[in-house]
């Protein structure tokens, strides 16, 4: 059923996506973190039960998860880079779908431009979904390694600033050797 749910509100671009209200980002988050029902991020336990949040507070998440082993409250972006974040989901899945489909990348005031967001809040929603795209399965390597390097650039013709003649620049290369 979530998983039905999640392909009936594929969006189709990123005007798409700035169209959805808080509670449809939120119920595409949860249907895509948790497809077989939600999980306590603390003890693991997967049957938390729903509750709403009486009093009118800042905060505009009304709907919270409450596990039944360990009495703890949380949502859905607990434990995402969408926690301890005051810009609204669609913002965030916006500005995720245009750095994804972006060919050569997407800058951070770009992003504040296309969103209308402050620069700053624009840093920091790139800052943390480029983090959230690193590869974190970096191993060092092993057995014999070979190592290489090699002087890109050209002879300086014409050129008479510093920073204009300096243009060779060393790149380095490390691999694996094959056994």
């Amino acid at each position: 059923v979530v998983m039905e749910v999640i392909a009936m509100n594929t969006p189709k671009g990123y005007l798409d996506i700035l169209t959805w209200g808080e509670e449809k980002c939120r119920a595409y988050l949860e249907g895509m973190r948790w497809p077989d029902g939600a999980r306590c991020p603390k003890c693991g336990v997967n049957e938390p039960y729903r509750m709403q949040r009486k009093s009118r507070t800042k905060n505009l998440v009304k709907t919270l998860f409450k596990c039944r082993a360990c009495k703890v409250q949380f949502t859905a972006t607990v434990g995402t880079i969408f926690e301890d974040s005051k810009i609204p989901l669609n913002k965030w899945f916006a500005a995720i779908y245009l750095m994804g489909s972006s060919k050569k990348g997407i800058s951070a005031h770009q992003i504040h431009r296309m969103l209308e967001i402050s620069y700053p809040a624009a840093w920091f929603l790139c800052h943390r979904v480029r983090e959230a795209m690193r590869d974190k399965s970096w191993e060092l390597l092993k057995g014999t390694v070979e190592a290489d390097e090699t002087y890109v650039g050209g002879k300086p013709r014409g050129h008479w600033t510093k920073r204009e003649r300096i243009q060779d620049e060393i790149k380095m290369g490390l691999r694996e050797k094959e056994k």
